[in-house]
């Protein structure tokens, strides 16, 4: 019983020097994907390090879901995830809370049909072919879509593709609308027109699509110092690029920051970004991250189209349990 205690107690012993080592190395990996946002160049230009004191490893993914999954081993901290992919993540109990709204997709997402194809309204698409990557945040808008115009998702054949697929498929006439991201969204919006974004469809359904922030629950309340000067750097950079976003041109260092790191071409970094939304440090708390605020409605909803997808097993009673506004309040102050 003493030998059963013993280990007990030194397994407690070793929990709490672990968590106190947590919080005194002033290191955190970071996962980060390919989106043009304004932070980028607090990024390049090591600001984050600077403010904090902290070491940042940045690990670049391709996608949310490789994000995910390295939280989930402890590898990463802290990382950018799209809001379908932090639904799907949050509904099966991983541990993470979602602190920030990196951009409201806004028109950076959009319906476009194809010159001559018929289509001038999403109920024009009834028999019409339509393609997207399933289980993404245009698949999700796509079935918001119909619902809003009352056209059975039945009648309009709905085709998984990823981007380069789309593409193709569009050149050779295959399909006649899609509902897509840059930069396939440019080359079709060339011979296509634009019937609804993700902007328009938040805004009239409040069922929005965002790139957002998570951080592990537990290291973000053994680093709140750090959680907090983050947050205020990127409500800062949000804020620059907002009050010079005219200066941004493909020669200025800013903008070859966000190139860099995102892996865009220095000429499509300005219109591209020009297609988001980046919410002010006043509306991250306000609107978005209030207990009832427009991402744990989106959450919400987002959840409840994957469990009729099949993607999750259960959706949570209240998905503003895991919106975390306290570190942009704080940053607020």
């Amino acid at each position: 019983m003493k030998r059963q205690l013993a280990i007990v107690f030194g397994s407690i012993a070793l929990s709490a020097l672990a968590g106190a080592a947590w919080s005194q190395q002033k290191e955190v990996t970071i996962g980060y994907q390919d989106m043009v946002v304004p932070y980028r160049v607090a990024q390049d230009t090591k600001e984050i390090e600077k403010q904090t004191g902290y070491k940042i490893n940045w690990k670049q993914f391709g996608g949310g879901g490789e994000v995910i999954k390295a939280m989930a081993s402890g590898a990463v901290q802290i990382g950018e995830v799209g809001s379908a992919g932090i639904a799907a993540a949050v509904s099966r109990g991983e541990p993470y809370e979602l602190f920030w709204i990196l951009d409201d997709i806004g028109d950076a997402e959009a319906l476009v049909a194809k010159n001559g194809s018929g289509i001038n309204s999403v109920a024009d698409l009834k028999g019409k072919k339509i393609a997207m990557p399933f289980n993404s945040t245009t698949h999700f808008h796509t079935m918001v879509a119909l619902e809003q115009a009352k056209v059975n998702p039945a009648d309009v054949q709905i085709l998984n593709m990823r981007p380069p697929e789309v593409r193709a498929a569009w050149q050779r006439g295959d399909i006649q609308a899609t509902f897509i991201w840059d930069p396939v969204l440019a080359e079709v919006k060339k011979d296509g027109k634009v019937i609804t974004s993700s902007g328009k469809i938040s805004a009239e359904t409040g069922k929005a699509t965002f790139d957002g922030y998570i951080v592990n629950k537990d290291w973000a309340k053994a680093n709140r110092d750090f959680m907090v000067k983050f947050v205020k750097i990127l409500a800062a950079s949000d804020d620059s690029y907002r009050k010079n976003m005219a200066k941004w041109t493909a020669d200025t260092p800013e903008v070859k920051a966000v190139a860099k790191w995102s892996g865009a071409k220095p000429e499509d970094v300005p219109a591209g970004m020009a297609l988001y939304r980046f919410p002010t440090l006043a509306e991250q708390n306000s609107k978005w991250l209030a207990k009832d605020g427009v991402a744990a409605k989106a959450l919400a909803a987002t959840a409840t189209f994957q469990l009729s997808q099949k993607q999750i097993e259960k959706t949570l009673p209240d998905y503003s349990t895991v919106v975390n506004a306290t570190y942009a309040q704080e940053a607020a102050k």
